[in-house]
């Protein structure tokens, strides 16, 4: 049950980058979880998008700071061993960079992957606790059943 809260500034994205890039970052999610990629599966993995006004966007110099990008990831606790991690924000970066039209030296200023990991017993969904170990299961069982 991951979660993408991703915040940027106004006009930093073009209508299609807007339109795909959610849904990449989500799938790319999904991949370092190790997640089947399924309809149920990708169903669960939310982005909430959030476009700054131009306004909104400050540094320590003042107003006017260049666009930047956050992409705040939050999973269930133990989803990702520091190696995934790694990689997804790697990759993450890398997206959000060519969606943007950026070179790999702004990077580091310009795009910050946050994690965050969900204390077991502390997700619930449809009124009850969900269980990492729930997931795995249904995982499991998606990767091994295969229609005819």
């Amino acid at each position: 049950m991951p979660k993408i809260d991703f915040t940027y500034s106004a006009g930093a994205l073009s209508p299609e980058a807007k339109a795909e890039l959610p849904g990449k970052l989500a799938a790319t999610l999904l991949k370092w979880e190790n997640a089947p990629d399924t309809e149920f599966f990708r169903s669960i993995s939310w982005t909430h998008v959030h476009e700054l006004p131009a306004d909104s966007t400050h540094d320590a110099n003042g107003a006017g700071a260049p666009p930047h990008f956050v992409v705040d990831v939050t999973t269930p606790q133990g989803a990702l061993s520091d190696r995934r991690r790694a990689e997804l924000a790697r990759e993450m970066t890398e997206q959000v960079l060519e969606a943007a039209g950026l070179s790999a030296e702004e990077a580091g200023i310009r795009v910050w992957v946050l994690m965050h990991e969900v204390v077991e017993g502390s997700w619930a969904a449809a009124g009850g606790i969900v269980r990492f170990e729930q997931l795995r299961q249904a995982a499991k069982e998606q990767r091994e059943y295969s229609p005819a």
